[in-house]
């Protein structure tokens, strides 16, 4: 098998010895065949009975030369060997089977063009040579070898035809495949893109929302160090409560990156709005204070919209606790109206670092993500008379969204 497609492969390459090889042999068959007389006298084939003309052998040596640049030229290498073809079933006799080189150049242009192509020309060497054997030669116009020359150029056609229509189908079949491969990886790589953009999400909503606390408590404890050593305990108490909280989101949102399968991979489940009273307690604790307000009716939510709407709470009031200044508050309510899920955040600093997300954070950017992702909505902005406000209106039957894919 090897060395059949090695020599496949080296004829591939080498197109014009394989033709070179195709001429000579269709010449041999057609000097063998002037040989021939079929059905001499009842006893079959006869050999030798008969000797081809010099005439003869001259065109079918100039119909097989031709063959050699049928690829490069099929219709022209046609009409060569349609014309030697011509001149020896007209002048020749006995006849020679020069038309099988004709056959062959026919199939050539079949193979090469297209259909309508083929029939035109088909239909034109058939009627030519078929005519010119049976009015111009010195058999009777119904002898077989006449009706032979009609089927040989339709079973070349034809033959030519079939193999093109093979070729156009294997070619459909392999763009197709490609194709699927194609979108298969792009839908790989938009999938590992959106995984990324979700983590990158989670991490920031964690990171942000531990350290601000972290940040807030070590304060506390710096000031009041010296002066109340009780107060500076307890802060220190919540900073390192802050810090294991965030250690444990961590571990669980980098969890998401092991394979599937793997044993240590966490199995917690996301924090939803059932996390959302302790989660303002530990703003609370920070110094920030929060008031909650639920009338969502213990609706169940589907994974993604309760985590969504927890990381817009836990986003917002980080924010708070870092822009909206010293002695504000906040306020958080969560509603049930209609088919959505309204979540609100008030604050009524005054805002003692600018709005959130002047600095270039990525607070905002990520909570309008999440809530696009949804099919939701999402308002932000200061509020009048003072402090900064956060609106988000989540579908609670719903379905994401593919990046590009408009809402």
């Amino acid at each position: 098998m090897r060395t059949i497609e090695r020599a496949r492969c080296g004829l591939r390459a080498h197109p014009l010895a394989l033709d070179a090889a195709i001429a000579a042999g269709v010449l041999v068959c057609m000097v063998a065949g002037s040989f021939v007389v079929p059905g001499g006298g009842g006893r079959g084939i006869s050999w030798g009975v008969r000797t081809p003309a010099p005439l003869s052998l001259l065109l079918m040596l100039l119909g097989a030369a031709a063959l050699v640049f049928r690829r490069r030229a099929p219709k022209a290498v046609l009409a060569v060997t349609g014309a030697v073809s011509l001149a020896e079933l007209v002048t020749a006799d006995p006849r020679a089977p020069v038309a099988m080189s004709a056959v062959i150049a026919l199939f050539t242009v079949a193979a090469a063009t297209d259909r309508t192509t083929t029939v035109r020309v088909g239909l034109l060497t058939m009627i030519v040579l078929t005519g010119a054997a049976m009015l111009g030669g010195s058999l009777p116009w119904y002898a077989q070898e006449n009706l032979g020359v009609l089927a040989w150029t339709g079973i070349g056609a034809t033959a030519g035809d079939a193999v093109r229509s093979r070729r156009a189908v294997v070619q459909a079949i392999r763009e197709r495949a490609e194709r699927a491969e194609r979108t298969r990886e792009e839908e790989a790589r938009r999938r590992v893109a959106e995984e990324r953009l979700r983590i990158a999400r989670d991490l920031h909503d964690v990171v942000a929302h531990h350290i601000a606390l972290v940040n807030v408590q070590a304060g506390v404890a710096a000031h009041v160090m010296d002066r109340r050593p009780d107060q500076a305990k307890e802060a220190l108490a919540h900073v390192r409560e802050a810090s294991r909280s965030a250690l444990n989101e961590l571990r669980a949102t980098v969890g998401l990156l092991r394979q599937s399968g793997d044993p240590e991979a966490p199995t917690e489940p996301a924090p939803g709005l059932s996390r959302l009273d302790d989660l303002a307690g530990t703003f609370r604790s920070a110094g920030l204070p929060v008031q909650v307000a639920r009338a969502d009716d213990g609706t169940a939510l589907p994974a993604a919209v309760d985590l969504a709407a927890y990381r817009i709470i836990q986003e917002a009031l980080t924010n708070a606790q870092k822009h909206a200044g010293p002695n504000a508050r906040a306020e958080v309510s969560v509603v049930r109206v209609g088919p959505n899920i309204e979540v609100t955040v008030l604050d009524d600093g005054p805002g003692a670092d600018g709005e959130p997300g002047a600095g270039g954070g990525h607070g905002l950017l990520g909570m309008r993500e999440r809530v696009t992702a949804l099919r939701g909505t999402l308002t932000t902005g200061p509020r009048y008379g003072g402090g900064y406000r956060v609106h988000a209106i989540l579908p609670v039957e719903t379905r994401t969204t593919a990046p590009g894919e408009t809402a």
